[in-house]
């Protein structure tokens, strides 16, 4: 059964997400990041070329011809694309599929509609018997 992570009360939910994804490519972890809105997946993008400064996290959109060999994929679709490890939920619906993945991180921002959005997931994770474990990032 997919695990369910939730990163809540991130002050920039993005620098929260690029956080995370570098320290999973530091554990050699591939994750795929679901961003349904073309800004988020742009600022995600742009912010791994620049969260810090002397690392690189390589990344690239999931249908460029190097997602074969990159670890971290941006995506707004999730039907095509064969990486069942991990996967980053930036958008405020329930991702399609998500049961195939063996684990569902979640990125929370502190904006209302972002939370009660993330509020929603969560009561539907654990109507369907998803145990989901919470990390507090407002106080980083």
């Amino acid at each position: 059964m997919t695990e369910v992570f939730f990163y809540h009360g991130a002050s920039d939910k993005i620098a929260a997400a690029c956080a995370l994804l570098s320290g999973a490519y530091a554990k050699k972890k591939a994750v795929l990041v679901y961003a349904l809105e073309k800004e988020v997946a742009g600022s995600v993008d742009r912010m791994l070329w620049t969260h810090a400064p002397l690392s690189f996290v390589p990344h690239c959109r999931a249908d460029s011809p190097l997602a074969a060999e990159t670890p971290i994929l941006i995506t707004d679709t999730l039907e095509t694309i064969p990486q069942d490890e991990r996967l980053m939920n930036l958008s405020r619906e329930i991702p399609p599929g998500f049961s195939r993945f063996q684990s569902l991180i979640e990125v929370v921002g502190q904006d209302e509609s972002d939370r009660l959005a993330a509020r929603d997931r969560v009561k539907f994770y654990k109507d369907r018997g998803y145990e989901v474990r919470y990390f507090d990032l407002s106080d980083r």
